[in-house]
């Protein structure tokens, strides 16, 4: 394994830290300015800069999909099917913990906590995740719940959660 590669930026939703190992995507973090500042390579990678490009476009309304290689160096093989799972849920839409536990044959509550450790947020959207009756939960991004109510306003006019 070969040393991570480090980058960030500004998004519309805070300050975004990407970790890159062995040519793929395994971290996406929200970090303080004067952190992540501490922890930025001089030289960007293809795959970094590439991802900050997405990042970008999908802000912009041009992306619906990420296109990067991702890896998972952390979590569970019940985790790796619940990140996977999260991935197939189309832009604009939401899934319940109930049907991601469906999906991936656990229970709602164990599906919670693989969100909650998801290593890649935005890319892998766990922000396309509410409880049962709409209600959205938690959210790793700086900002939290509003954080992911904005994520989800940004992805869809159309789409009520209550």
């Amino acid at each position: 394994m070969s040393d991570p590669h480090q980058h960030s930026f500004n998004s519309p939703i805070g300050r975004i830290h990407l970790t890159e190992e062995d040519g793929a995507l395994t971290g996406l973090t929200w970090v303080s300015r004067e952190t992540s500042a501490l922890h930025s390579d001089n030289a960007i990678t293809g795959l970094l800069a590439e991802t900050e490009r997405q990042i970008h476009a999908y802000f912009a309304k041009a992306l619906k999909e990420f296109e990067v290689p991702l890896a998972f160096n952390r979590g569970s093989a019940f985790e790796h099917s619940v990140w996977r799972a999260m991935q197939e849920i189309p832009f604009g839409t939401v899934w319940t913990y109930g049907d991601i536990a469906d999906h991936v044959g656990g229970v709602a509550r164990a599906v919670g906590g693989a969100c909650g450790s998801n290593p890649i947020p935005l890319i892998i959207p766990c922000h396309r995740v509410v409880g049962s009756n709409g209600k959205l939960t938690g959210f790793s991004g700086d900002g939290g719940i509003a954080t992911k109510q904005h994520l989800l306003d940004h992805e869809s006019d159309q789409l009520s959660l209550f």
